[in-house]
């Protein structure tokens, strides 16, 4: 038996801190992961904006 009081609730504080630390860490990656993915699709986007640009300026001079 351990010497600590029937209402010591000090292992419960402990897991509750651990996981709202984890729950932190974890929203931290979902929205990093979810900015990256933006950057990535805003990038693509203008890269095929550029593509696109491109091909109707070779038509319009090729005619």
């Amino acid at each position: 038996m351990t010497n600590r009081d029937w209402y010591d609730d000090s292992d419960y504080e402990d897991a509750v801190e651990r996981a709202d630390r984890m729950t932190r860490i974890g929203w931290k990656a979902i929205t990093g992961v979810t900015g990256l993915m933006v950057v990535a699709a805003i990038t693509a986007a203008v890269f095929c904006m550029v593509v696109v640009v491109g091909m109707v300026y070779i038509v319009a001079v090729s005619l």
